[in-house]
């Protein structure tokens, strides 16, 4: 059985390279510049400022999510953004009163038709139907939206029914109960506490609106071509940030000490680290694809499913975000057997139903959909003979499910022939280079007590077999255990 061709070294295979060479940009976007020129304009204090927001804030945004209607929080999310870019641009965001600052009018949940109530402005609601009245000794309190706490009364059937809307405890002085810097800790344990409310999306959407790419993107300073990964745990500094010509050359680099040294745990934590400054710095071109690819593509080659995985979710919001470049039906390919790993039928059945008529005409995608469709229909023999023949960099990445697909077509094997078969038939069909690999998938899977060397009258050396029908049950409960423990790695 000759090598699968894409891990060929010599002869007239091909080695499939670990990345493309692509043209380097040598001047940045208008976007860049302009940062760039605002940001040396800025103090380095009021540079470091402008990327932190002050608690009373962080307050503020919790407040609007709290009891915000799940019908309107996209309009809400909008407006919320363009207040406190509005704050950031007229550099008033640290002098705003926000504790009396009011919310996006879509975030006020509105009252019942029979007890309305004027939520127009911060003071306190009165309500104008008969129906409400004090309840115990008048101190009961209730929040509506962005509203201080008030004496208000509360009608019978909400203080029976709904205790949890009810203020638990008098606070004297102030009268947000989620202002300062505790804020968050506070909002996450009453998230965990009602998780049947469906208040976690609005938790994320809270971040996803204070992490939006409208906020004061930094421009890097710095000039070393090498940098360790390091997670931020604050506002990046832009004198520790490579901007995008010292990235080019960064890549460069790296590109020619991964085929000089091939490295991979210095060459992953690079990758992370120039990740890691095109993100906070909000690049996103052509250059950045190109290194989410090259990075997907070295960690296929190390078998690193979790990194790659990583590389391969940026590549899908990039490609969808339409910009130009790349080689987004190879990574489509790459996606295909990647869910197959997983066994992932709903996100499978979603990236088939978007293929467009080229991706189809695509041969590493048609490659992708033939080894999907020889695993549904059970066809382990052309399975095989996909695996072999595998375009690109397919082959890595079918690696990570093939001996699962091998325990499954064994146990069809034994099956299908009984007692015994020829040992010689398993590694051809199996798709093993040679019997010796053959022999030590056995040994791996505890399967050789099942192996029996038998004599013939033609040979001499004899003719080895596996007993099928032995083998099936201890083979058949290995295929399940594989089954069941799919390693995702990274899935995110």
């Amino acid at each position: 059985m000759a090598a699968p061709p894409w891990r060929t070294t010599g002869g007239t295979a091909v080695q499939r390279p670990g990345f493309h060479s692509v043209t380097i940009k040598k001047t940045l976007g208008s976007n860049i510049a302009v940062a760039s020129n605002r940001t040396a304009s800025q103090t380095p204090t009021q540079a470091s400022r402008r990327t932190q927001f002050p608690d009373a804030l962080k307050a503020y945004v919790a407040r609007t999510f709290e009891d915000c209607p799940t019908e309107t929080k996209a309009e809400v999310e909008v407006a919320l953004k363009k207040i406190i870019t509005e704050a950031f641009e007229n550099e008033s965001v640290w002098t705003i009163d926000w504790a009396t600052y009011p919310l996006p009018s879509a975030a006020r949940r509105p009252a019942p038709d029979s007890d309305k109530m004027d939520i127009s402005s911060g003071d306190e609601a009165i309500p104008v139907s008969n129906k409400f009245h004090k309840v115990g000794n008048g101190n009961n309190k209730r929040k509506l939206g962005s509203r201080n706490q008030s004496d208000h009364a509360v009608p019978d059937r909400e203080a029976n029914l709904r205790p949890d809307k009810r203020s638990k405890k008098q606070n004297n002085s102030s009268d947000y109960s989620y202002e300062g810097p505790d804020a968050f800790k506070r909002l996450d344990r009453k998230y965990k506490k009602h998780q049947s409310k469906n208040v976690f999306s609005q938790y994320n959407a809270m971040h996803s609106a204070l992490d939006s790419p409208g906020f004061a993107p930094i421009v890097g300073k710095a000039t070393k071509l090498e940098k360790r990964y390091l997670r931020l745990t604050s506002a990046p500094d832009p004198e520790t940030v490579r901007p995008l010509p010292v990235l080019e050359k960064t890549l460069e680099l790296l590109k020619s000490k991964w085929k000089a040294e091939n490295n991979y745990s210095y060459i992953c934590d690079q990758f992370k680290s120039l990740r890691q400054d095109l993100t906070v710095q909000h690049i996103k071109n052509e250059f950045t694809i190109n290194v989410y690819e090259i990075h997907a593509r070295i960690a296929l080659e190390k078998g690193d499913l979790g990194e790659y995985n990583q590389c391969q979710s940026q590549l899908a919001n990039l490609y969808s975000d339409g910009i130009l470049g790349g080689h987004p039906h190879e990574f489509k390919a790459y996606r295909i057997l990647y869910l197959l790993h997983t066994c992932n039928r709903s996100n499978m059945n979603d990236i088939l139903a978007s293929l467009t008529s080229a991706e189809k005409q695509d041969r590493a995608i048609l490659h992708a959909l033939a080894v999907r469709g020889a695993v549904a229909s059970g066809n382990f023999h052309r399975f095989f003979r996909l695996y072999l023949d595998a375009p690109n960099m397919g082959g890595y990445l079918m690696d990570s499910f093939i001996d699962r697909e091998r325990l499954a077509a064994l146990a069809t094997i034994c099956k299908s022939y009984r007692p015994e078969i020829a040992f010689r038939h398993i590694t051809e069909e199996l798709g093993f280079e040679n019997d010796s690999e053959c022999e030590a998938f056995f040994v791996k899977q505890n399967f050789s007590d099942f192996v029996k060397t038998k004599d013939t009258n033609d040979d001499s050396k004899g003719k080895t077999v596996l007993e099928t029908q032995r083998a099936y049950a201890t083979i058949e409960a290995a295929k399940s255990a594989a089954f069941k423990r799919v390693d995702i790695k990274g899935q995110i």
